[in-house]
């Protein structure tokens, strides 16, 4: 293997939480910095405590190729009732991601936590004209440049609902669990139906629960 090959790592965080925005994360580096990212901390974000994994964030940042598709409640909203497909969607924002980085960064691989058919991503590349190997792995986190894709996709999706809990004036939960359904109810008697496709993805179960609950 050639350790000086770039490798271009790309995870999301969101795709399961009903609050929130879609963020995914492309983070591109060599397999020659393994070494060094392991230093930092760097491993499968869903390990790390919130306050050091906003600081392994910050100086990765800081010192790495890295880009970033955030979709935010109302556009998730709308690209999902557009495609009507997960997969597809999220191939679409890797995709992106992927593209923005080699716009600079020369990469010959690049690789993902799995989530559907690899032939997604590419597809959506060759779109635009870009041509890379992709690779599909389960518990892709184990792949370096992954973890730290994974990484800075979750603090960024971590600082988002911090900055939406400050917005509403309320705490804002993670997840789809009853937490989050009790949240959504009480949010909605404060402001209204309609706020739910502000800040929420309303393909999820939580939001029938909350606005049609005797159809349930």
């Amino acid at each position: 293997m050639d350790d000086s090959r770039l490798v271009i790592g790309v995870d999301e965080s969101g795709k399961g939480d009903f609050f929130g925005p879609l963020v995914i994360a492309a983070f591109c580096a060599p397999d020659s910095d393994k070494a060094a990212l392991e230093r930092l901390g760097v491993r499968d974000s869903k390990t790390i405590a919130e306050k050091k994994l906003l600081g392994i964030d910050e100086i990765l940042r800081r010192d790495f190729p890295y880009e970033l598709v955030v979709i935010g409640p109302e556009k998730y909203n709308e690209l999902h009732a557009r495609i009507r497909n997960l997969n597809k969607l999220l191939a679409w924002g890797h995709a992106r991601a992927i593209e923005n980085v080699l716009l600079k960064n020369p990469a010959s691989l690049a690789i993902s936590d799995k989530f559907g058919d690899a032939r997604l991503i590419e597809r959506a590349l060759m779109e635009k004209g870009k041509e890379i190997e992709i690779q599909q792995i389960v518990r892709g986190e184990s792949i370096i440049q992954v973890a730290a894709a994974s990484i800075i996709a979750r603090a960024t999706f971590v600082r988002q609902i911090h900055a939406l809990s400050d917005r509403l004036h309320m705490k804002i939960p993670r997840g789809a669990g009853p937490p989050v359904d009790t949240a959504a109810r009480a949010l909605v008697s404060k402001q209204g139906v309609d706020i739910l496709k502000q800040v929420a993805k309303v393909h999820f179960k939580n939001y029938s629960r909350v606005v049609h609950p005797t159809l349930l």
